[in-house]
């Protein structure tokens, strides 16, 4: 298993071609009478503006101030930010983005936490870690998040966080890891199976789940064609930048904490500037399509319950979830909170508060 330094260098013949592209952009007009969603028509003219102009070297130059590597782990490679602190005998904790984000959503909050080693992670087939030769199961990469951090980095104890397709991975590195994982912060909590959900006569576990199951239709579009029609879809937004850039952006604005019906409010909590580097990352390292494997091809695995130490900080967007679950899966429970602001992006949208939050959970690990 080796380490290789890595630096982000995207061709200047990409940079133009997607400049051209951009200025050749044919927008459409807002359908009359569809369906709210986080997308409109003029938002993505003056995203895709933005764009045309966006200085990506000063960009570049910001992500390469963060020390970056090509681990090779069990026949996979892996592209990882690991930023150590000053401190001597700093805790180490891993964080793992989700879908549609890439690691660089992370790294504001990583770069709030000076006195831990963090190790932001990039999912295969996202961004710069090229895509796995099997299936992007949850086991493989709890595996896979394991050995980096233990047999690559060489750390012995760690915290671990994840987010969206990543929360279960991280459920399953802590249950799976207990003698290595000192602790995991959570800001989305384990779901029950759907035979639990339906056999659970705890009112309030009830109504959180019907709730969840009831808007679930409406934002569930993505989800379908992504785990059904993936390649043809693939093949639109790797070759549309306006395409590719609406379909990330609905996400962002749609599961962030932001006013519904006003698309632009996510820069509120995601900058322009944050919103447009996630978009040319995806577009310079064409891997939308490999992104879209874990919805189909990441079937998910049976999680024991975590018996290490856990925080658990409840996202807006699901805000009534269950504290009687929570108790029962994460048996040693030191924190429940909800929190009164950040959503399905937690720790890009509100950083500060939860590396504070994440500072205090440690504290009381010593």
């Amino acid at each position: 298993m080796t380490l290789r330094p890595f630096a982000v260098d995207v061709p200047q013949p990409v940079l133009d071609d997607l400049r051209d592209r951009l200025a050749r952009t044919r927008t459409l007009d807002d359908s009359p009478r569809r369906p709210a969603s986080g997308m409109t028509a003029a938002y993505l003219r003056d995203l895709v503006a933005s764009w045309q102009t966006f200085d990506w070297r000063a960009r570049e130059a910001w992500l390469n101030g963060h020390p970056q590597f090509l681990a090779d782990v069990d026949g996979a490679t892996l592209h990882v930010v690991h930023q150590r602190s000053a401190t001597p005998g700093a805790r180490a904790i891993v964080v793992m983005h989700g879908w549609p984000h890439t690691f660089a959503l992370q790294l504001d909050f990583a770069d709030l936490l000076p006195d831990f080693d963090v190790v932001v992670v990039s999912l295969p087939g996202f961004a710069f870690s090229p895509p796995l030769d099997g299936p992007p199961t949850e086991q493989r990469l709890a595996g896979l998040v394991h050995a980096l951090m233990t047999d690559v980095l060489g750390y012995s104890s760690y915290l671990t966080y994840g987010e969206d397709l990543t929360a279960n991975v991280s459920d399953l590195v802590a249950a799976t890891h207990p003698d290595a994982v000192a602790g995991i912060v959570v800001t989305h909590a384990h779901f029950l199976s759907q035979e639990e959900r339906e056999s659970t006569t705890d009112p309030t576990e009830r109504a959180f789940y019907d709730r969840m199951a009831a808007g679930w239709y409406e934002q569930a579009g993505y989800a379908h064609v992504q785990s059904t029609r993936p390649d043809t879809l693939a093949a639109a937004l790797n070759d549309s930048p306006a395409g590719l850039l609406a379909w990330i952006t609905e996400k962002l604005v749609e599961w962030s904490d932001t006013p519904a019906g006003d698309p632009a409010a996510v820069e509120r909590r995601i900058s322009r500037e944050r919103i447009l580097t996630e978009a040319t990352l995806y577009w310079a390292t064409q891997s939308i399509g490999s992104s879209f494997r874990t919805a189909y091809d990441g079937a998910d695995a049976v999680i024991p319950p975590v018996e290490v130490p856990a925080a658990v900080f409840v996202q807006r967007h699901e805000h009534d979830n269950p504290e009687s679950v929570a108790r029962r899966f994460y048996r040693d429970l030191r924190v429940f909170e909800r929190l009164p602001e950040g959503g399905h992006f937690a720790v890009a949208e509100v950083p500060a508060a939860m590396a504070e939050r994440v500072r205090r959970f440690a504290r009381e690990l010593d």
